[in-house]
């Protein structure tokens, strides 16, 4: 017997609605569904329907500090120095209480699944972690939330990260972080991947590293991308990597930048601009003709690499803005993209949905389809082609075939 019917709805770019039927937490049918029964309904009206967005990249333990202490200089090195220095007076309860704000929003927003990345060092210690794993527990009604053991302060030059690395994952993170470029020479920066990737090996887990993020490749410790892919082939982790930032991408010339994404798209290593961090840090040494600072999302869709997006940092030193809004980030790449028509923002919209599920792995049992799991977004427009543009209300957001946050707005035009 059916759970949940979602009727008249428009599912995708589908031309007319249909009927979503689900059992059990995931769809068992999507066409006419049997006469109203005593299951929930939602009438869709003719709303499209598509499949809950993804966040593959979200710092939960770091987000909301702006009001404590801003950047002092807008830099990447400046928001490092003052986020290290906040992080040692962290608690379990105030990393809780934010982590918990943006999670909220991020469901309202139409997330359920969340890849986040608590640091992991001799400063915070566990703490976002086991935040996380507490918070993993409690929505998971609503929210699959994947753990990342990230090292923002490095490995190498930061003595005692490796072991609080084997510990987050023996605490019940899922995946092993990295932060390539925070080591102080390309010899420690080389070995600071391979370590990190020995782990994922070692504990059966995938990658994801912070990399590549500057404004050029002229230091060498930001140019790792054809190393990174070299080792990834060499351990067998093809489609268990991701790599977060890659602005530097942006400065290398045409053919080294070719090359380089081609041994990613080999290797098979996918990539997550940040756009709103990346513009935000990005080109503050240049008086003239600033850098854009994100990386060339065209090419890399050309190239074959797997691309998603995210917010990344939400208000911090980091990122003094957002409100964990995949359809927010989508428009912001696309503007900054060069990324425009119907084609390109289909192509966006599935970098907050199915490229972005592809790379945290949950792309097995997603999507609207029967079998798949019933993790949908009810939006409140007819207009599939318009959704990156007009970021519409999140109408009903269902997890596991169960609604777990609606939305409504009214706007009137008063007219004589």
């Amino acid at each position: 017997m059916a759970d949940l019917i979602l009727r008249d709805a428009r599912v995708e770019d589908a031309a007319t609605p249909s009927d979503i039927t689900v059992t059990d937490g995931r769809i068992s049918a999507v066409g006419a569904a049997p006469p109203a029964g005593t299951c929930e309904e939602i009438d869709c009206a003719g709303r499209v329907v598509v499949p809950a967005f993804v966040e593959p990249h979200l710092h939960l333990d770091k987000a909301l500090l702006d009001g404590l202490r801003a950047n002092p200089d807008g830099t990447l090195a400046g928001a490092i120095s003052v986020t290290g220095a906040l992080k040692a007076d962290f608690t379990h309860d105030n990393v809780r209480a934010r982590a918990r704000r943006v999670v909220e929003a991020a469901i309202l927003n139409g997330t359920t699944v969340i890849r986040a990345h608590p640091d992991v060092d001799p400063i915070e210690g566990l703490i976002g972690v086991e935040v996380l794993v507490e918070l993993r527990a409690a929505y998971a009604h609503a929210l699959d939330l994947q753990i990342v053991a990230f090292p923002q302060e490095g490995v190498l030059r930061s003595p005692g990260t490796e072991k609080l690395l084997r510990a987050a994952l023996a605490a019940g993170a899922d995946v092993v972080g990295g932060c390539t470029y925070n080591e102080a020479t390309l010899e420690d920066c080389r070995a600071h991947v391979e370590l990190v990737l020995d782990l994922a090996v070692e504990h059966g887990v995938p990658a994801d590293l912070h990399a590549d993020f500057g404004d050029d490749a002229s230091d060498p410790r930001y140019a790792l991308a054809e190393f990174i892919g070299e080792q990834t082939a060499r351990r067998g982790l093809g489609g268990r990597v991701a790599l977060g930032h890659m602005t530097s991408l942006a400065g290398r010339p045409p053919a080294e930048r070719a090359r380089a994404m081609a041994a990613l798209a080999a290797a098979g290593v996918a990539v997550v601009p940040l756009p709103a961090t990346d513009l935000y840090l990005g080109g503050r040494g240049d008086t003239t003709a600033v850098r854009r600072g994100v990386a060339p999302v065209r090419e890399l869709w050309d190239a074959g690499v797997l691309t998603a997006c995210s917010s990344n940092n939400v208000r911090n030193a980091f990122t003094p803005y957002g409100s964990a809004d995949p359809l927010d980030t989508a428009l912001l790449l696309a503007q900054t993209g060069h990324l425009s028509g119907a084609a390109d923002l289909r192509r966006v919209l599935r970098m907050v949905t199915y490229e972005a599920a592809r790379v945290v792995g949950v792309h097995d049992g997603y999507g609207v389809r029967p079998g798949a799991r019933a993790d949908l977004l009810v939006l409140d427009t007819t207009a599939y082609d318009d959704i990156v543009l007009d970021r519409p209300e999140r109408a009903w957001v269902v997890k596991a075939g169960r609604v777990v946050a609606r939305s409504t707005r009214t706007r009137e035009l008063l007219v004589p």
